[in-house]
């Protein structure tokens, strides 16, 4: 009758072996790995400057075969005031489940604006889209944030402090707001001008 060895000398044995790693060993770094991977995703949430504002949540139906299918959609504006913005809309069952898409939706079409040592817009800009057109226009130190609606809430989130901003045309909120970033996107600074141009700033003043 051979002796099975038992576990506490299975255990020795291993113990024994030049490079082996313990198994209690091997189990902490493990736990340390994903205690790391969820630190780390968590001090990348905190350290976010995003900021979301909801413009509209409206209830949508949609016709099916066996009836009207209800849901939620929201626009929402997602900005980090340093010259970053973008618009997006979710569809949803929930209003929650909407926000958050349109979160998402609005990170993907990020615009960047650029912005003058005063917190304003370099030049005058018109953006339209559909139906909706937007007159954007510097403003001096001190004026605020002259606008309405939806366009207020994009400028405010790209960062701008001093703008003049009219609506011409539609009332409608998502028209609004991706009228003014398409302003947005058509700026461009003096210097990235005058060398597209291939000229000197004092010839693009002159």
């Amino acid at each position: 009758m051979t002796d099975t060895p038992t576990k506490q000398e299975i255990q020795s044995k291993n113990d024994n072996v030049p490079g082996a790693m313990p198994v209690e060993h091997k189990k902490n770094n493990r736990n340390d790995r994903k205690r790391n991977r969820r630190g780390d995703s968590k001090n990348l949430e905190r350290d976010s400057d995003w900021q979301e504002r909801v413009v509209q949540i409206r209830r949508v139906s949609k016709t099916v075969k066996g009836g009207k299918k209800m849901s939620f959609r929201a626009i929402v504006v997602v900005g980090n005031e340093k010259g970053q913005v973008g618009v997006g809309v979710g569809k949803a069952g929930d209003v929650i489940g909407a926000v958050r898409k349109g979160v998402s939706d609005g990170k993907k079409n990020l615009v960047r604006v650029p912005l003058t040592p005063n917190n304003s817009i370099p030049t005058l800009s018109i953006g339209r889209d559909g139906a909706a057109n937007v007159l954007i226009r510097p403003a001096a130190p001190g004026t605020g944030v002259i606008a309405g609606g939806s366009i207020r809430t994009v400028l405010e989130l790209a960062g701008i402090k001093n703008v003049l901003a009219k609506r011409l045309g539609s009332k409608t909120p998502l028209n609004n707001a991706r009228a003014a970033m398409v302003a947005l996107s058509q700026l461009r600074t003096h210097k990235s001008t005058s060398r597209e141009r291939g000229i000197s700033l004092e010839q693009l003043y002159s």
